[in-house]
């Protein structure tokens, strides 16, 4: 018989986590080469966005493990067309992430990788004119010359396949780097070209108490079916929100 056991409990006794808590739960296990930690929030019924955006979506406790996340990574991966849905501006952390880094041996602030089949990305836009380091694109061959080569004046332009993007390709850039631990924070299709490449190492999933109907994406998107088996190794809760975090399961 499988082992049921409790997970949330009624006990006003619960102990409250602080940053440097949360930090050392989130810490990566010992080892080499690149870590891909995905993180996402949800709804109850799998969407990951209510009117295009995920903002509607977490609370406070996911916006602070959002942040906390930032801080321990060596780089950010984005889908373009996330970026420009969520508004993104340049990539930068607080104060008091940027001394934590320091403090421990990183840069100031997370290097910034946006992945663009198209090269489809604003060379103006607050991304790239106020970027602490030059971001990293990731496109393919096929991208407009023109835009690879105004993009290139604001970043460095990588191009990780022909006419789809390649995740190996991908992520022996980000070795190459020496940027290997990835937190990616979307969006749905790139998670999914990650989960079906076998790519993701983590999930943090935050789960909200909110059922929001409609079509939008769910966390996977726009490819074939597929399965990939993950092992729960972290849940905290602050009040309806659940913070998930799973390994991928390898054996």
């Amino acid at each position: 018989m499988s082992e049921i056991t409790e997970l949330i409990t009624t006990s006003d006794a619960a102990t409250s986590l602080s940053d440097d808590d949360l930090l050392r739960r989130y810490a990566w296990p010992a080892g080499d080469g690149v870590r891909i930690r995905l993180n996402f929030v949800s709804s109850l019924d799998g969407a990951v966005t209510v009117g295009g955006v995920s903002g509607p979506l977490g609370g406070e406790a996911d916006h602070r493990v959002f942040d906390l996340l930032r801080r321990r990574a060596h780089v950010v991966l984005l889908g373009a067309g996330t970026a420009r849905d969520e508004g993104y501006g340049a990539m930068r952390v607080d104060d008091a992430s940027a001394a934590w880094r320091e403090a421990h041996g990183l840069s100031r602030h997370p290097a910034f990788a946006l992945v663009s089949g198209r090269a489809d990305l604003d060379p103006g836009s607050d991304v790239f004119v106020s970027a602490p380091t030059r971001p990293i694109v990731f496109t393919l061959a096929s991208a407009d010359a023109d835009r690879r080569a105004a993009l290139a004046e604001v970043a460095e332009v990588v191009v990780v396949g022909e006419t789809e993007i390649d995740m190996t390709r991908l992520v022996a850039a980000l070795r190459a780097r020496s940027l290997c631990d990835v937190l990616c924070e979307g969006g749905p299709h790139l998670a999914s070209a990650l989960f079906d490449a076998d790519a993701v190492t983590e999930l943090c999933l935050s789960l909200d108490a909110l059922v929001v109907g409609g079509d939008g994406p769910r966390l996977t998107h726009g490819v074939a079916e597929f399965s990939r088996r993950f092992r729960l190794c972290d849940a905290l809760r602050s009040d309806d929100l659940l913070l998930l975090r799973y390994r991928r399961a390898r054996d």
